[in-house]
């Protein structure tokens, strides 16, 4: 297996150590400038803008050990930085990726109250309670990660360092039943909150034409980052543990396995570059703030404020365009 896992070319690494900071760098500027826009807004913050601003977190935190990554694969597949920075860099990678999955199901579920339930809604689709679970989802995750934080996660393989948390982690049946626990859930809720509420947008809810078209680009957007960033890897992981640890599995399928593990691992670093898109073309108050941000000076947007009777027409159209 070692010999495997060493049987990697100089441009190979060179690719991923370039395309993860590539990433890096792209993902820090987007979520950054997203909570610096998100932090500027006035007035009460939607459950949907909260999500958001966590998700933003969690990607900047998700990005943060690309760095690491750049290095590991500049030498070659050796690890440097020690036992304690290879369990955070795991730790991190692990805890960041479910949030914002959970994040994305979270602010799929709020659009689909708001578009599907817009009155009967109203009184749970508060900030507060998005703050209670927003807290609950952070300690979910983290609590379900600690255990890298205290078990060693490094070795010794042909003279060099490797950090197990890097394409090595464990491939037993107990870990495909997390892997399945943590996808499964948040997958489901956003497949079918995203489904429900394409049905109703097409059945003939009370928009306007342009926002009902914004509406389904943005569902369309969300659905494309789990079938791109999170269901690869995941299907790949789990294919991974499955066959590659069969002691008849021959060499050549055992690579293949190990290249589409490191593969759909970096693909899993481009959700911190496609969520900054979501922010963009599915918050409008998001959009705003970018705006009034960029255009210092001019004139700020117009803001609707003619009285309480459009609360729920507003809420209406305010899910469309967000999420």
């Amino acid at each position: 297996m070692d010999i495997l896992y060493r049987n990697e070319s100089s441009l190979e690494n060179v690719l991923f150590a370039a395309f993860y900071l590539v990433i890096f760098l792209l993902a820090l500027v987007g979520n950054g400038l997203a909570l610096w826009v998100f932090s500027g807004q006035r007035g009460p913050s939607s459950p949907a803008n909260i999500f958001l601003v966590h998700l933003a977190v969690a990607d900047l935190s998700y990005v943060a050990i690309l760095p690491l990554r750049a290095v590991y694969h500049l030498l070659g597949g050796h690890w440097p930085f020690g036992e304690i920075p290879c369990r955070i860099s795991g730790f991190l990678f692990y805890v960041n990726m479910y949030a914002s999955l959970y994040f994305l199901a979270c602010v799929a579920g709020d659009r689909y109250l708001a578009v599907v339930h817009a009155v009967r809604s109203l009184k749970i689709r508060r900030s507060r309670y998005a703050h209670f679970v927003s807290a609950g989802l952070w300690i979910l995750v983290t609590v379900s990660m600690a255990p890298l934080l205290v078990s060693g996660q490094t070795a010794q393989v042909d003279n060099i360092t490797v950090c197990l948390q890097l394409y090595r982690e464990k491939a037993s049946k107990s870990a495909l039943i997390s892997l399945a626990l943590a996808f499964t859930p948040p997958f489901l809720v956003t497949l079918t909150s995203y489904l429900l509420i394409a049905q109703s947008l097409r059945q003939g809810v009370r928009l306007e034409p342009g926002l009902k078209s914004k509406a389904l680009r943005t569902i369309s957007l969300v659905l494309l980052i789990y079938l791109v960033c999170f269901l690869p890897y995941h299907i790949s992981r789990a294919t991974f543990i499955l066959t590659h640890g069969e002691p008849t599995a021959p060499c050549p399928l055992r690579r293949t396995l190990l290249l589409g593990n490191r593969v759909t691992s970096f693909l899993t670093c481009l959700n911190g570059t496609l969520d900054p898109l979501v922010y963009i073309f599915g918050a409008e108050k998001f959009r705003d703030g970018l705006q009034r941000l960029l255009c210092r000076g001019k004139a700020e947007p117009s803001v609707v404020t003619s009285g309480e009777g459009k609360v729920t027409h507003e809420s209406s159209i305010s899910a469309k365009s967000e999420l």
